[in-house]
């Protein structure tokens, strides 16, 4: 006969926390990021490429 085994399950409770500041930032470095995206690309076509006709 098998023996009964007593296993206690701890239950954890995840709470995602919600941080507005932290959503911010982030949006605001990844719009820097495309900013400085684009202005480079405005430079290479503007004084980069004329240079190569």
């Amino acid at each position: 006969m098998e023996e009964l085994k007593s296993v206690d399950i701890e239950k954890k409770n995840i709470e995602q926390k919600y941080d507005k500041g932290l959503v911010a930032s982030t949006f605001i470095k990844y719009a820097a990021y495309i900013v400085i995206f684009f202005g480079f690309l405005y430079f290479i076509v503007r004084y980069i490429f004329p240079m190569f006709r």
